[in-house]
């Protein structure tokens, strides 16, 4: 049993086929997966598979690349927040390697998100690219750790992942942590506690090896797994088993089916 905790079913390269996807999924040991919101635009297509579908849950945000797309406020956040199916606010953070130059409207908008979630108890989606410093800063000014959260697809340093864990917040892996330049990312997955590890896809980026530069999917969070336990030396039966409850204890309103 494999949780995927971070994928895109909603873009064009998997919602088209929706059905051979999830087959997949089941054949590849890939029980439930997060289905994340990247703008408020999609989002009835990212609920409309998670309503479809038991296993698969949502979240509501908007990512920090998207310039030109509905602004959220609070008030929002929270109001589609309250769908049942909705277990998260994100995708949300920082990312200066797109937006070089730090745009503020990125930090508040990331603020916001950080205060919906606390409003509603619901943990937080973070992303973080080429801009660590400031991502940590803005959580740990903002109360982040109150409802906690995951780091998805984590590419930084051990000293960012112990800040992060230091609030509180689970470190999930995407297929990166099998490429073969790596090691230093293999290094942090090693120093993560167990209690803290997680594992994605983030479909249809991404795609673990042996699928490198093909479409991901939620059926290769197995290979992100395997990834992890060779990393960590453990076999992917233990990987599997405490990333799944790692899965459930923070998403707390996602319900096993």
């Amino acid at each position: 049993m494999l949780v995927d905790s971070h994928c895109h079913l909603d873009f064009p390269e998997l919602i088209a086929n929706e059905a051979d996807v999830l087959a997949r999924m089941a054949e590849n040991g890939v029980t439930h997966a997060l289905c994340v919101s990247v703008k408020l635009e999609t989002l009835p297509a990212v609920i409309g598979l998670a309503e479809r579908h038991a296993n698969l849950f949502a979240s509501v945000g908007v990512h920090p690349d998207n310039a030109d797309c509905d602004e959220p406020d609070e008030a929002r956040l929270l109001e589609l927040a309250d769908h049942p199916k909705v277990v998260a606010i994100g995708e949300t953070g920082l990312d200066y390697y797109w937006h070089k130059d730090a745009p503020e409207w990125q930090r508040e908008r990331f603020r916001i998100h950080i205060r919906a979630a606390r409003r509603c108890a619901k943990p937080l989606i973070i992303h973080t690219r080429s801009s660590a410093d400031d991502t940590i800063r803005l959580m740990q000014e903002e109360g982040a750790g109150e409802p906690g959260g995951v780091m998805h697809c984590f590419t930084e340093t051990r000293e960012v992942a112990e800040q992060a864990l230091d609030l509180g917040f689970y470190i999930s892996f995407s297929g990166i942590v099998s490429f073969k330049n790596a090691e230093a990312l293999r290094d942090v997955a090693r120093f993560v506690p167990a209690d803290r590890l997680l594992v994605e896809t983030d479909s249809p980026y991404l795609a673990p090896m042996p699928y490198r530069g093909k479409t991901n999917q939620p059926a290769y969070a197995r290979n992100v797994a395997e990834a992890v336990a060779a990393a960590r030396g453990e076999s992917l039966a233990a990987i599997a088993d405490v990333t799944t409850r790692n899965f459930f204890s923070l998403f707390k309103d996602a319900k096993p089916s």
